[in-house]
């Protein structure tokens, strides 16, 4: 099918630090389409579940818990910031930011309940078109009919040292050791759970961040959507 024929979306999937959240903000920008980070919303309903305690293994317990949640998602500030999130009209925008928070996260998406909601959520805001979409399963469960998909990745000990930088400069104390350990296990996590792992669209580019710049990144997707735009 081609890309006139599909929905006008990108997607951009990969594991934990390889810039995707910088990356679809320039992106986006660049083509005029709203930018949907999936990732903010599953560390958003992670930290509401983790606040009510809910336990994650009784699937009433979680779906009664999402029923009354909502999600809003604010237009960063600044092109080095994150995406800003409300959680049922509070912000969490900081709160779900934390090494903890995604590891939190990464537990509350291999949930169906969870995964269910949010897709589904995803997949309303992007009935439009003309958005880029990030995350680990936008390009193979989310947006399957996407017209560009991209997969990125990069080393763990590359992602590992450029988390350990961003987060230092918000003046918080890392362990890179620790840190480290924390992505090698999300990646397991994600790659290896039941429900809509982490993997590689058949039709997605991929492209290794440990090996490029930003720009050069940014600009290799868009040269790549000119020409399957055509």
């Amino acid at each position: 099918m081609s890309p006139e024929h599909k929905q006008q979306i990108v997607t951009i999937d990969g594991p934990s630090g390889v810039g995707k959240s910088t990356i679809s903000r320039r992106v986006a920008a660049s083509l005029s389409f709203t930018y949907l980070d999936t990732g903010a919303m599953y560390r958003a309903v992670g930290l509401k579940l983790k606040n009510a305690q809910v336990d994650l293994g009784d699937d009433s317990a979680v779906r009664e818990c999402l029923a009354t949640t909502s999600i809003k998602l604010l237009a960063a500030t600044a092109e080095s910031e994150d995406v800003g999130v409300l959680l049922d009209g509070c912000d969490v925008s900081q709160e779900i930011r934390s090494p903890v928070m995604a590891m939190v996260a990464s537990a509350a998406s291999a949930v169906p309940a969870v995964r269910e909601k949010l897709t589904l959520m995803q997949q309303e805001i992007g009935r439009e078109g003309r958005i880029v979409a990030e995350g680990r399963d936008t390009g193979t469960v989310v947006f399957p009919e996407a017209a560009w998909k991209f997969y990125l990745d990069a080393a763990p000990e590359i992602r590992m040292q450029r988390r350990a930088d961003q987060l230092r400069l918000q003046g918080k104390q890392v362990k890179e050791v620790e840190l480290l350990a924390m992505i090698v296990k999300r990646d397991h996590d994600d790659q290896n759970r039941t429900i809509a792992p982490l993997c590689k669209a058949a039709d997605a580019h991929s492209i290794d961040t440990g090996l490029l710049s930003i720009d050069e990144v940014v600009e290799a997707m868009l040269l790549k959507i000119s020409l399957h735009s055509k």
